[in-house]
């Protein structure tokens, strides 16, 4: 085995119509016009000696190691700055280059430690190689005269030398090795774009330094690992390669946190990964990445790690570990006695959106099959199932429209609802670029997101709307675009049902729908609305990006179809820069809905009642299925309190924390006799459960995951599951007990089976995405997948224009309850926080806090920092406020990362009208001061740390 190899070029490649031809070093290369020698040279195999060189990084030229010449030009041009022409004649390698070269590399030798042997870089450092490649055998400078590698000098302090920056939790800096390149400055603000790093001081005082903040920790470095990417030397280096060495050898795989999907090499000593390193060719990413995928993979080697089953008889017993065999048997033959005494309706299961389509689709066909209901649901349902809802009825496909390359030719991009910057931070990176150079940005959010106003980026329009309006808002842009004649007429009449457009069109344009009479309940201003709503539709290319906080509401699936109304009308779906893109939460949103996760519908989104496909699964499965749609989650709850619903099995999900009301879960789960959770960690929902079986992370298991431009990218196995199973096998092990056979070898042989039951997934397997990731439909009328949907009409045929009419929730402020309470994500932390509350993340965020306005803070006597409590018509929490003007009088936020917070203790049952997706971001609360934790989250976190005890290791006092 060896490391995955990574060629770098030097400078980006070049996208252009005309093309030159030069000659190089005898050889004669055709490139793109406006590629550089450098890249040029590389392309043919011929490498120049760089240091500030990357091509993650536009030419910067000012290390001058890859000094060429060039017949009739003056001089030794740098090879990254300078432009291939037609007609060139280029020398990479003369007698004269080489003396040049080997001059400049003694000069940054002479002021760099020389301890190679020891240094953590040794084998892995750019400096190193190119001393090298240079031929340089000696400095005759030494060391000896003034530098920055040693703190003292002629026995006094060295005011040159700076100490090591330890204060990252997973990255170093040490300034003595630093060769003031540039690349770690020029990778934060051209990749990253978060302007966190600069060069300070001036000539031989030159060093890089935080922009603001004393180090690295206390300023706005948001820990992506882009600059440590980037650095050549030992500067800036992974404090895992300190500890452990450098790797030696690596496998793609795909990260397992938010919907972006960014490919990754993991690194490797043997089974201990060193470092995981984004990886250059992946589609979704091209090499950039996040705190997250970047640093914090360590909750998989956790303590608090659960690796062996355990079962127990109640939730007042301790945890009894027992065998794999003990505890599989148990876990069917409780199945069975439930089913025989209750009925075939009274047990089912919960898929998880963090687990491999794979990994999904057995748990789906386990509960069809094995338990012969369609008793399955899934947290996709609880964050985006309107999606679905919504572009299926407009579009005719359930899936967000465009890749996201896309994104960097859009001219307008309009975000509602998301904050990308904090949930879906790689892609947010390039949505910064390309409003760097020029795009207009629109930001629909009741909380002044970073992206309103970020280095080098501000929001053309930013409508802060009252929570539960979004509806309102977007027809009223509607009417704009209606009424002052905005429509793309022929684009709607070639591909639209114009029937629809019309009743549409006359709905929107009535004045009860205007800006000015929607001011009142959006508390949006008319003419601003009216601004955002011209600049959407005459400024181009425009691109509607949404997340959480359009599909969880009580008209999510309402507010979806009225984001593809507008885009319609404008012709905005079925090119480049366009379109309607869903930001999916988790790694495998998109997937976990693609394998039939919910009650209602098979694998590709093809309704139990449909004959035709239910009689494709029959017939490979060997059973009969029913054809009626099973429960949802709030319905096996409902069932469960009322005695009808006994045994759920729910893998890689905490439905505790995250599903809404919690105290209508805590109810539904403590009223079944058997509760079988399969997951990393004793979580919330473990807490009430009989049986754990634990669960695999994503570098012990073989699959796939879709992202959220419907990518479908490999997971790779890099070392062996430490409970003994991948998550697949487990399932398949709990099928065969249930006496429904399952013997797959390989989740490549369940990907046989998708791609035979699943008309968008006819041409995926395992073979094809060893060397491509593609995109959904892949069939025989789309052989390379579909990175751009509806491009010559739409899948349903024409798009259909649904009238949208705003419902106000039933959740109202009054007396008691006048603030709204929304919530959403931080940067640092994922969903639960399961995961990232197990790594040095916390370090960032320590707790969930509330954010309030002044005013509303001053009225209540609330100081920064203290302890308030949340109060609901469903309960009632406490955490600690943070005095903030990024929301609006009136409205409050909270993250939901942390159990101790119990956040949805406070949300209400209230749920989209199509899908029963809750209604999260609208709570009316009273908030006030507090002493601390509320008598029932004490009560509980006792009751859930008992819960917790093992009996073996936690015996009882």
């Amino acid at each position: 085995m060896s490391l995955v190899p990574e060629t770098d070029y030097g400078t980006p490649a070049r996208r252009a119509e005309k093309h030159v031809t030069l000659t190089i070093d005898g050889e004669t290369v055709t490139v793109p016009a406006g590629t550089s020698l450098m890249r040029a040279a590389a392309e043919m195999g011929t490498k120049i000696p760089k240091l500030c060189a990357t091509d993650s990084l536009e030419p910067f030229g000012s290390c001058r190691m890859c000094l060429v010449e060039v017949e009739g030009m003056r001089g030794t041009p740098a090879s990254c700055t300078t432009l291939a022409a037609d007609g060139m004649v280029v020398k990479t390698q003369t007698d004269r280059i080489a003396k040049l070269r080997r001059g400049v590399m003694e000069l940054y030798i002479s002021d760099h430690p020389l301890d190679c042997l020891t240094c953590s870089a040794n084998g892995d450092c750019e400096l190193q190689d190119t001393a090298g490649e240079v031929g340089l055998r000696e400095v005759r400078y030494g060391q000896h005269g003034e530098n920055h590698v040693h703190p003292h000098e002629h026995g006094s302090p060295n005011p040159l030398f700076m100490e090591k920056d330890l204060s990252n939790p997973y990255f170093q800096y040490d300034p003595s090795r630093c060769i003031v390149c540039s690349r770690c400055v020029r990778a934060c603000e051209e990749v990253q774009g978060t302007f966190a790093l600069t060069i300070a001081g001036r000539g031989f005082d030159s060093r890089v330094s935080p922009s603001q903040g004393e180090d690295f920790f206390s300023s706005e470095c948001v820990s992506c690992g882009a600059c440590v990417q980037a650095c050549p030397t030992a500067t800036l280096m992974e404090k895992s390669v300190v500890a452990l060495g450098v790797p030696e050898h690596s496998k793609v795989t795909t990260c397992a946190y938010c919907g972006v999907g960014c490919s990754f090499k993991a690194e490797m000593r043997g089974e201990e990964l060193v470092r995981m390193v984004p990886w250059k060719d992946g589609k979704a990413n091209h090499g950039h990445s996040c705190v997250k995928g970047r640093f914090a993979y360590g909750y998989a080697n956790h303590r608090e790690r659960i690796t062996s089953p355990m079962i127990r008889n109640s939730t007042s017993e301790p945890w009894r570990e027992v065998s794999w065999e003990e505890a599989i048997a148990h876990t069917a033959s409780e199945f069975k006695r439930i089913q025989a005494k209750y009925g075939r309706n009274s047990v089912g299961g919960i898929t998880s959106s963090r687990c491999t389509n794979e990994e999904t689709f057995l748990v789906q066909k386990l509960i069809r099959a094995g338990f012969g209901n369609n008793n399955v649901d899934t947290c996709a349902r609880v964050c985006h199932s309107p999606t679905g809802y919504g572009l299926k009825t407009t579009l005719g496909t359930s899936a967000g429209t465009q890749d996201f390359d896309s994104v960097e030719e859009a001219d307008v991009i309009l975000v509602i609802g998301a904050n990308p910057t904090d949930g879906h931070p790689v892609f947010a990176s390039r949505m910064k670029k390309r409003l760097r150079e020029g795009a207009q940005l629109i930001v629909v959010d009741p909380r002044r997101i970073d992206l309103v106003k970020t280095p080098h980026v501000e929001a053309a329009h930013h409508l802060p709307l009252r929570p539960g309006t979004n509806v309102a808002v977007l027809t009223a842009m509607a009417h704009v675009i209606v009424t002052e004649g905005l429509v793309d007429e022929s684009y709607v009449r070639e591909r639209c049902d114009l029937e629809a457009f019309q009743a549409w069109a006359e709905f929107v344009s009535d004045a009860s729908r205007s800006p000015e009479a929607s001011e009142p309940m959006t508390r949006v201003p008319a003419e601003e609305l009216r601004a955002a709503a011209r600049l959407y539709a005459t400024g181009g290319r425009a691109a509607i990006y949404y997340g959480l906080g359009v599909t969880e509401h009580s008209q999510g699936s309402t507010t979806v179809m009225a984001i593809a109304n507008l885009a319609m009308a404008t012709g905005n779906i079925g090119k480049r820069g366009a379109g309607v893109n869903p930001l999916r939460g988790q790694n495998n949103v998109q997937g976990a809905c693609d394998m039939g996760s919910f009650p209602h519908e098979l694998s590709g989104y093809r309704h139990v009642s449909d004959d035709t496909a239910r009689a494709l699964f029959e017939t490979m499965w060997g059973v009969e299925l029913d054809d009626e749609p099973g429960m949802r989650i709030p319905n096996m709850l409902d069932a469960a309190v009322a005695g009808e619903f006994k045994g759920i099995y729910i893998q890689g999900e905490d439905i505790l924390q995250s599903d809404p009301n919690t105290r209508h879960v805590t109810a539904g789960l403590a009223a079944m006799e058997c509760v079988v959770v399969q997951d990393l960690f004793l979580n919330e929902t473990a807490v009430h459960a009989h049986v754990f079986l634990p669960g695999s992370t994503f570098l012990e298991k073989d699959g796939t995951f879709t992202n959220a431009e419907r990518r479908i990218q490999r997971v790779r196995r890099v070392m062996k599951p430490k409970n003994g199973y991948a998550d697949w096998e487990i399932t398949q092990l709990l099928a065969n007990a249930l006496g429904f056979p399952m013997n797959y070898g390989h989740p490549s042989e369940i990907m046989a089976e998708i791609a035979a039951l699943t008309p968008t997934f006819a041409g995926v397997s395992y073979e094809r995405l060893e060397t491509e990731t593609l995109q959904w439909p892949v069939t025989d009328k789309a052989p390379l997948g579909t990175p751009l949907m509806h491009l010559e009409g739409f899948v349903r045929g024409k798009g259909l224009f649904v009238v949208t009419e705003y419902v106000p929730t039933d959740e109202k402020v009054g007396p008691r309850f006048p603030l709204l309470l929304t919530t959403g994500r931080i940067l640092s932390q994922y969903n639960v926080g399961a995961q990232t509350r197990r790594t040095d993340n916390t370090m960032w965020h320590e707790e969930d806090l509330l954010e309030i306005h002044p005013h509303d803070a001053e009225e209540r006597g609330i100081r920064e920092g203290a302890f308030v409590k949340v109060a609901s018509r469903a309960g009632d929490t406490t955490l600690r406020a943070l005095i903030t003007d990024r929301v609006a009088p009136g409205v409050v936020y909270t993250t939901f990362h942390h159990p101790l917070t119990q956040a949805n203790v406070v949300t209400t049952d209230y749920s989209d009208w199509a899908t029963n997706c809750p209604e999260y971001k609208v709570t009316a609360v009273q908030v006030s001061p507090s002493n601390g934790p509320t008598d029932w989250q004490e009560r509980y976190n006792s009751f859930a740390a008992t819960s917790r005890r093992v009996a073996a290791a936690e015996p009882a006092e």
